[in-house]
């Protein structure tokens, strides 16, 4: 049995399948000794939408990780996703006590630069710090100890629905489990998957899931911009569906099967077989049909991010490429027309920087939850999202003591 506080649990609820990877730490490295997977019924575009079907998909899986990895979970770091999930950049200036910044100077300016507006149904999921500037020096990861007058922060904000938020933690502890705290998804699956060298430079980060597809922006090792688009990989299955005429799960099957998204790598003699719906005989129609569904769809996912990245300016900001990662980036000819797409260089992502369960894991459909996990082990002594305080009064006074505090 391990110590349970070495033990470090990633849940990845997703809209196609429901997964828990368990890490162990030993010194700086992370040991994958258990996974389990299972198909998820009660979300709908990574959004809750059957409480109940949620959390017997999470005890499902929980426990199959628990089999493997011969401990007991109750506690997880757990993974968020959908439309509802916005990003923004803002940035915030305070004057520095005394001649050094102070660790208390930071937060101040984290606080400042977070002070705007945010509607009552919005919960605050991230505030990421993107790059500290005291007096006119840019570029300055980690300003405590500097001497300066002027400290100013750039943050990204991630914010969510605060019902999408409260269904997740719900779910989990209605499945017995704490959340120790709820991460992007996408912003997971960089841990996962991307270099050093590859943050550094700048590189847009493609988590294709089942119900949505979520774009994280990196560079200089800090993330500029989030977006998630409610479109994935059960839109595809959908289109099969509906243009081959064949049952839903059928055409999840054929989709994996069979599915490619180049029409011009189809040999014109391959066909495929298509299942009758409600006692109907079985088709054979050519392999080229299913191209002809696949590319369009794909193509236009690809297309709506290259747009956002256009509308955010970040075109140029991401000189290494596209990173591909999720279950739908497994499909055939993806990589090829992201290419043609982007006209960036391509590649799919896989979990690095890990030990134990490598073979296992070593799958894009695998890289929120290993992100999961070593995000976790990064962040254990940081300070937790925590479901918004509905009693006002009680935010003011904690804020006046803290105030107070700084003053005396």
């Amino acid at each position: 049995m391990q110590g349970q506080d070495q033990i470090v649990v990633g849940l990845d609820i997703g809209t196609t399948k429901i997964c828990a990877v368990v890490g162990e730490l030993s010194g700086d490295r992370i040991n994958i000794i258990g996974i389990g997977t299972h198909p998820s019924i009660g979300l709908r575009k990574g959004v809750v939408v059957n409480i109940e079907s949620t959390v017997e998909s999470i005890k499902k899986a929980v426990e199959e990780a628990e089999l493997m990895a011969g401990c007991e979970i109750s506690s997880v770091y757990a993974g968020i996703a959908g439309g509802h999930i916005t990003g923004f950049n803002s940035r915030g200036i305070v004057a520095i006590k005394g001649n050094e910044i102070k660790e208390n100077d930071v937060d101040r300016v984290i606080d400042a630069a977070r002070a705007v507006a945010i509607p009552m149904d919005r919960e605050v999921i991230h505030v990421l710090p993107q790059e500290y500037i005291v007096d006119d020096e840019r570029g300055i990861q980690n300003p405590v100890g500097m001497a300066g007058v002027r400290l100013e922060a750039k943050i990204h904000i991630v914010t969510g629905a605060v019902t999408s938020a409260h269904n997740i933690v719900k779910c989990a502890n209605r499945s017995g489990l704490d959340v120790c705290d709820i991460v992007l998804e996408s912003l997971a699956s960089g841990e996962a998957v991307l270099t050093e060298e590859e943050k550094q430079l700048g590189t847009g980060l493609l988590d294709l899931g089942g119900g949505t597809t979520d774009l994280a922006i990196f560079s200089a090792k800090n993330i500029k911009h989030t977006f998630v688009l409610a479109l994935g990989g059960n839109n595809l299955t959908n289109d099969i569906a509906i243009g081959l005429r064949a049952p839903h799960a059928e055409a999840e099957k054929i989709k994996t099967k069979y599915g490619t998204c180049i029409i011009r790598n189809i040999g014109s003699d391959e066909t495929i077989e298509v299942p009758g719906m409600g006692g109907r005989e079985p088709r054979k129609l050519p392999r080229q049909v299913l191209g002809e569904i696949l590319e369009p769809r794909i193509e236009e996912i690809f297309s709506l991010i290259q747009r956002e990245i256009y509308r955010a300016g970040m075109e140029n900001a991401i000189p290494s490429g596209i990173v591909l990662s999720g279950g739908s980036s497994l499909l055939e000819g993806v990589i090829e027309v992201a290419e043609s797409v982007f006209n960036l260089p391509t590649r799919l992502g896989k979990p690095r920087g890990i030990s134990g369960l490598v073979d296992v894991v070593n799958n894009p459909m695998y890289a929120t939850g290993v992100g999961l996990v070593i995000y976790g082990a990064r962040n254990r002594d940081a300070k937790k999202f925590r479901i918004r305080d509905n009693n006002i009064f009680n935010r003011i006074m904690t804020r006046m003591k803290r105030w107070f505090k700084d003053v005396v």
